[in-house]
């Protein structure tokens, strides 16, 4: 495998993103992995490796860029990242103010500089594009989807955060944009995807043109997919890579 951080020109800044690949038999087609709330570290860059295996070329940018190098990770006794909802208060302060300076529109437009580069500078294949996004990321991916329906073809949300909100850039107002596949996989008890929102969705979506499929896991919590959590739910995280990856073969081609 091989891989590098780079910096992606955006309209305000650089934006610090990791990508790998195979070295052989490129070029490959792309999967953007948004990061959740904590921002990008160790453990998402072993996600993207394990995408990039299988024969794509993963991307992990830092959309916290804006701010500087945001990085957060607590761990208890077993070397765990410890969840938010764990955390004493002042830590989650520290973790969730970020997300204050962050919007979806924000991430959009990094997402459309980051697709410039991948073109030019990545060993890339043209045409669809695949996703994938963590707790806020999950929502990032359906509003990217959305705004790049021609690249974004294989999209997928774990335990996503506000796909239905008042907000006027919810990700649910622009369903009918969506094309390709769209997956979530949610957790049975999430405060942020409640079973009332999960069956919302699913009528919203029953009547767009994207093929949507979804997960809810037993016994899950919020955060359930992440690996090197103290709430790792491991039968559910690999149900969804089992659905996800078979999503990228049909929507992205063979690797």
């Amino acid at each position: 495998m091989k891989e590098r951080i780079v910096a992606v020109p955006t309209a305000d800044g650089q934006m610090e993103t990791f990508i790998t690949h195979p070295e052989q038999d490129g070029p490959f087609p792309a999967v953007v992995l948004f990061m959740d709330v904590w921002g990008i570290r160790e453990e998402l860059y072993d996600i993207a490796r394990r995408i990039g295996t299988v024969g794509y070329c993963a991307v992990v940018p830092d959309f916290y860029y804006r701010q500087g190098r945001v990085r957060h990770e607590f761990r208890d006794a077993n070397h765990r990242m410890i969840s938010l909802h764990a955390l004493p208060e002042a830590d989650r302060q520290k973790v969730t103010a970020p997300l204050a300076k962050l919007s979806d529109t924000m991430v959009v437009a990094d997402t459309g500089a980051l697709i410039g580069y991948l073109d030019a500078n990545a060993p890339v294949r043209p045409g669809p594009m695949g996703s994938v996004g963590y707790c806020m990321g999950g929502r990032h991916v359906m509003s990217v989807a959305a705004a790049y329906p021609e690249r974004f073809r294989a999209s997928a949300g774990l335990h996503p955060t506000s796909l239905i909100s008042d907000r006027p850039d919810s990700p649910h107002l622009a369903a009918d944009r969506l094309r390709g596949e769209f997956y979530c996989g949610f957790a049975e008890t999430d405060p942020y995807a409640s079973l009332p929102m999960i069956a919302e969705l699913g009528r919203i979506l029953d009547g767009c043109a994207v093929g949507y499929h979804r997960e809810i896991h037993a016994g899950a919590v919020h955060g359930y997919a992440l690996p090197d959590r103290d709430i790792h739910h491991k039968a559910g995280a690999n149900r969804d890579w089992e659905l996800i990856f078979a999503m990228y073969r049909r929507q992205l081609g063979p690797v």
